[in-house]
């Protein structure tokens, strides 16, 4: 198949019903809160503030969850994308436990939505392995997982190099921990199924509603500006992402959006997905510029990565289509000729810490900077941020209190290039 014969979009937005819960004419002059995004952090949020009673305003510049929220690779993981020693010896064995565990809460606050929510999404927990690419990586992941064991995740398992083949069918690994509360789901499906009930609570979504302006009214009330009118609000949410435009400069300096680039297969033949994936289970691999990948339920494998460091568009989405086949076909030679039926990039809103940051600045509330593990935090911390501003709860882990600037960072990344350099030359040395 040539590169650009792929479909150009997401396979979980293609594959999910559309949300036609949106509100149609102007914005109300009055809220209680206004939400500004409309993925699962915003939508989230809004639920929950739904929930108690507010009345509450969602304000998305596109479409809801057609964003990062509708373009990843659809895992749901926990355990935290740093190494839990080198987390402990920044932040302290007390603050490093406190930051694993709420990823683990993040999963099940997914779970306990879709139940209660009664969503159809294929949410299933059928744990994570993480790779060791290089026999180099296996030390480090046996005492990963000793450590692990020990301090925080009873569950955790190592493999070694045997284990590691009859959970993926490939001569490319050497090693493997499995996490076993991670889980995958349809994240199109979720998303609508989120957006709809947040409507269903009571929320009011107001799609292409592009926020140009923020008026600080005193404490933490505003007066927002978009292009479906003007709303005054006693509580104001930011809930963007990596947003390029907009009234949200000092959160640009926080934030550097990287693309993400993923392909989907058509469905495999027979009995080949169950011969290389038996499991099911949700995989990543120990590069700094690695690779991701899981089966779905019609017998696909999505598969993905860093594949370039450029932001998405219909030219990068193609090329990384053409470097990620070629990142599979290696892990999977089966695979070299299988056509494939999506390519698509997404915005990874990466904070310089890899960790997510929630709290108050200038008046307003915000849940951002996630990191790649969007999935569950975005929902578990826009939750979290609407019992703050009900003033149920004041204990945000990831209120870290100050957020500093990354220095020359005014919004447009121009320096991932050197980055990705940087990391490919640490790829190959470690």
């Amino acid at each position: 198949m040539k590169p650009d014969s792929y479909w150009p979009d997401s396979y979980w937005i293609d594959t999910a019903p559309a949300f036609d819960g949106g509100v149609r004419g102007p914005v109300p002059a009055r809220a209680d809160a206004v939400v500004i995004g409309g993925g699962y952090t915003g939508l989230a949020a809004a639920r929950a503030l739904a929930l108690a009673g507010a009345r509450v305003v969602v304000l998305e510049a596109g479409r809801a969850v057609q964003a990062a929220s509708g373009r990843n690779g659809g895992q749901c993981n926990n355990g935290l994308a740093q190494d839990f020693g080198s987390m402990a010896g920044a932040y302290g064995l007390d603050r490093a436990r406190a930051f694993y565990r709420d990823f683990d809460a993040a999963v099940t606050s997914v779970e306990t939505l879709v139940r209660d929510e009664g969503i159809d999404c294929d949410f299933r927990r059928g744990g994570k392995l993480k790779l060791a690419v290089k026999p180099a990586h296996v030390a480090k992941l046996e005492t990963s997982a000793e450590l692990l064991r020990r301090e925080v995740d009873a569950d955790v398992v190592f493999l070694d190099a045997a284990e590691t083949r009859r959970e993926v069918a490939s001569e490319a690994f050497h090693g493997a921990l499995l996490f076993r509360r991670s889980a995958s789901m349809h994240v199109g499906r979720f998303g609508v199924g989120l957006a709809n009930a947040a409507t269903r609570r009571g929320a009011q979504v107001f799609e292409h509603a592009f926020v140009s302006r923020l008026e600080h009214r005193g404490g933490s009330r505003f007066r927002v500006t978009s292009t479906r009118g003007v709303v005054e609000a006693d509580r104001v949410l930011i809930a963007t992402g990596a947003s390029e435009k907009g009234p949200f400069g000092w959160f640009r300096r926080r934030i550097v959006p990287i693309g993400s680039f993923i392909i989907a297969t058509e469905p495999l033949p027979g009995d080949l997905r169950q011969r290389l994936l038996p499991g099911a289970r949700t995989c990543t691999t120990t590069r700094l510029i690695g690779n991701f990948f899981r089966a779905t339920p019609d017998e696909r494998l999505i598969f993905g990565g860093r594949a370039r460091f450029a932001l998405p568009g219909p030219r990068d989405d193609v090329k990384s289509g053409v470097v990620l086949r070629r990142a599979m076909a290696g892990m999977f030679p089966e695979l070299a000729q299988t056509p494939i039926a999506y390519c698509w990039g997404g915005v990874v809103d990466m904070s310089a810490d890899r960790l997510p940051h929630a709290g108050q600045h200038g008046g307003l509330f915000f849940a951002t900077g996630f990191s790649g593990h969007g999935t569950q935090m975005s929902v578990h911390l826009g939750a979290a941020m609407a019992d703050v501003m009900l003033g149920t709860r004041s204990d945000v882990v990831w209120d870290q209190g100050t957020w500093p600037a990354i220095r020359g960072h005014y919004g447009k990344p121009w320096f991932l290039p050197a980055v990705g350099a940087w990391y490919r030359i640490k790829d190959a040395l470690s």
